[in-house]
């Protein structure tokens, strides 16, 4: 978790826009409305170039910024556990041209943070589109004796605190699907917080922590090489890239299903047209068959589904997310 954030930041002002000034701003409105978009749409990625997110944007901002005959820019502002970058989209102008890709995290950070943040985590945005979800596959090292999961989850029990296992960093949705399998299964085993996945991956290829999750496209080259061992996916059923990876459900842990996953936020009180336009656009987007091939290569399952949808799946996965922290007493510094 970096540490430049500073929680007790002034909430944003909220701010009003006039019946005469949504209509001018929104599709269908008059002349102005009719320029939408009349210049680069930028969508912030709270996170460092080349993450699965950041890669998941820019893939999707390719085919919208064709649709929509405008530039698409996919500007990084890592920090804080995409607080920072959250809070730039919270306080950009209600006008349609700022959007933030935010992922578990920032479920979690309603409760990690409460009363902390600069922004809520809900009412200071409009749900766009749950874009697409990956479901996290738990990777045992190749230097651990148990080589599947009701193996590694007896060890567990046979010897708490033996095992360890590493995340991104606390409050991620590697560290938080850990904290809830741990619950469920009555194992204990001792968390290593790391400073981004890859630190965690070396680690776990060197023996040094017995287990992690990440998605299937961090995960992959080290199944291949024999680094590292797949033990279990979170889904409700084997997805068409991992069909030789057993569900949880398979290994004994019924209804154990944990995902990351890209949902597109804007401003709140954005001018509702232009939401419901970009959300329209993106549910055709992860439907072309070229889309979906590219992103089920890099492990997402494609989703799109109107702002409404969104909206309910956010508030579940913070709710999710607060049960399981509040259970587990996990803390920030």
């Amino acid at each position: 978790m970096p540490s430049s954030f500073t929680p007790g930041l002034p909430r944003r002002q909220a701010l009003t826009l006039g019946a005469a000034g949504l209509a001018a701003l929104a599709p269908g409105g008059g002349a102005r409305a009719e320029a939408w978009p009349a210049r680069p749409i930028r969508i912030v990625v709270p996170y460092a170039p080349g993450g699965t997110t950041d890669i998941a944007a820019r893939l999707v901002g390719e085919q919208l910024s064709r649709r929509l005959g405008q530039p698409v820019v996919i500007e990084n502002r890592p920090g804080a556990n995409s607080i920072l970058g959250a809070g730039v989209v919270a306080s950009s102008p209600l006008d349609g041209y700022s959007f933030v890709m935010v992922i578990g995290a920032h479920a979690a950070n309603a409760t990690l943070f409460k009363g902390r943040l600069p922004f809520d985590p809900v009412a200071d945005f409009a749900p766009v589109s749950h874009v697409v979800s990956a479901p996290l596959i738990l990777a045992g090292s190749g230097k651990m004796r148990p080589r599947t999961l009701p193996e590694l989850l007896a060890e567990a029990k046979a010897k708490p605190g033996a095992l360890n296992f590493g995340s991104s960093g606390i409050g991620a949705a590697a560290h938080l699907t850990m904290e809830d399998l741990q619950a469920r299964t009555g194992t204990r085993l001792v968390h290593v917080p790391y400073r981004g996945t890859q630190p965690a991956l070396q680690d776990l290829i060197a023996g040094n922590i017995s287990a992690m999750f990440d998605t299937y496209s961090t995960l992959r080259p080290q199944f291949e090489a024999g680094n590292a061992r797949p033990l279990a996916i979170a889904s409700a059923a084997r997805p068409p890239f991992a069909p030789d990876i057993p569900t949880f459900a398979e290994a004994g842990v019924p209804d154990f299903v944990s995902s990351t996953w890209c949902l597109l936020l804007a401003p709140a009180r954005t001018p509702p047209e232009i939401v419901r336009r970009v959300s329209t656009e993106i549910a055709a987007i992860v439907r072309e068959p070229a889309t979906v091939r590219n992103l089920e290569g890099m492990g997402f399952e494609t989703v799109g589904g109107t702002p409404e949808e969104a909206g309910r799946f956010l508030e579940a996965e913070i709710a999710r997310w607060a049960a399981v922290i509040r259970a587990a007493n996990v803390q920030v510094e």
